[in-house]
């Protein structure tokens, strides 16, 4: 036997007699990934019946063992995921990846229950947890790569999220809440005409929670609103704002933001005023005198008492003179 084949010998011989209890294998457990079990803590973990399983989820998540949470919980889940201990450790699941800050993965554990266990005692907590993740997505928080490496703060992926919620139960407390919230995302993305959708609908599904109806209609309005500010010569947005907030007042005419929706009608018209004012100039000084008249009469039908009316009014008598001896085409 030469050298090497003799090193080799040996060292096969030292870890064949050896005691085995020395080292901490490495485990693998479907769904919950790798993890170091030392020696003899299975036993301290593991139990035989689904509900004592759980009831050692239950103190280890008391205790803020999270690591030990999990691993009992999901073995309530994979070795009895039909008993009645299931929906409870799924959701123990969730709240172990909330605490460590791994909100995506929480989000889709509370899916599992909503999707597997419809029936479950914590169907409503589970939506409210959901809406507590989506808030904090909403508030800036960033999605993760592999819930670990911060990547991006979305506001399309949060209206996802909400999206969801609501799909989860329509007609839930928390679906109202979230459906306002859906519109949230999409004006804070400056996606205005998404989020007055949101609050169209709900404005419409819940129509008969009137702190629900008057807030999204009010929004509705601000989104309009917000939209007209960032297009110039658009009349559009301005006109549907004014209407949105028409609406609101109408409907809610007590509401405390009355006064708010007042002003800034006032300030959407005199905006309008003075976009008119501005294009029947850009006709005159064309000499498209029709056309100038056209928007100068708009300016008097918007507000026939603002300053520009008095102005407009003397650029229209000047100007009939001249469309009346322009060359009829």
């Amino acid at each position: 036997m030469n050298r090497w084949s003799r090193f080799w010998f040996l060292i096969v011989a030292v870890v064949v007699l050896l005691p085995m209890h020395s080292p901490a294998p490495l485990m693998y457990v479907p769904g919950e990934g790798w993890y170091y079990e030392p020696y003899g803590e299975t036993a301290k973990w593991q139990r035989t019946r689904a509900k004592d399983q759980l009831q050692v989820a239950e103190d280890a998540f008391a205790a803020k063992n999270y690591s030990t949470t999990l691993r009992a919980a999901y073995r309530v889940m994979r070795v009895w995921p039909l008993s009645d201990y299931a929906p409870r450790a799924a959701y123990l699941i969730g709240r172990c990846q909330e605490m460590d800050g791994k909100d995506e993965a929480a989000f889709k554990s509370y899916q599992k229950i909503i999707e597997k266990y419809p029936k479950s005692g914590q169907y409503n907590e589970v939506l409210w947890r959901q809406f507590a993740i989506a808030g904090r997505f909403l508030n800036g928080e960033f999605f993760r790569l592999w819930n670990t490496i911060p990547l991006y703060s979305s506001m399309d992926e949060t209206a996802k999220l909400y999206d969801k919620i609501v799909a989860n139960g329509p007609y839930s407390e928390v679906a109202p809440h979230a459906q306002l919230n859906i519109g949230a995302a999409h004006e804070k993305e400056k996606n205005y005409a998404d989020a007055v959708k949101a609050y169209n609908t709900a404005a419409d599904r819940y129509n008969g929670q009137p702190l629900i109806a008057a807030d999204a209609m009010y929004r509705a309005g601000v989104a309009w609103e917000k939209q007209a500010d960032t297009a110039e010569y658009d009349q559009s947005a301005a006109a549907q704002a004014i209407a949105a907030y028409t609406d609101f007042m109408v409907v809610f005419p007590d509401d405390r933001r009355v006064s708010n929706a007042q002003n800034a009608v006032a300030k959407l018209k005199a905006e309008q005023v003075r976009g008119s004012f501005e294009i029947a100039q850009f006709y005159e000084s064309n000499h498209k005198w029709a056309g100038a008249i056209i928007y100068y009469n708009d300016v008097l039908q918007l507000d026939a008492n603002s300053p520009l009316a008095v102005q407009a009014r003397q650029r229209i008598e000047v100007l009939k003179p001249r469309l009346s001896a322009a060359p009829q085409k």
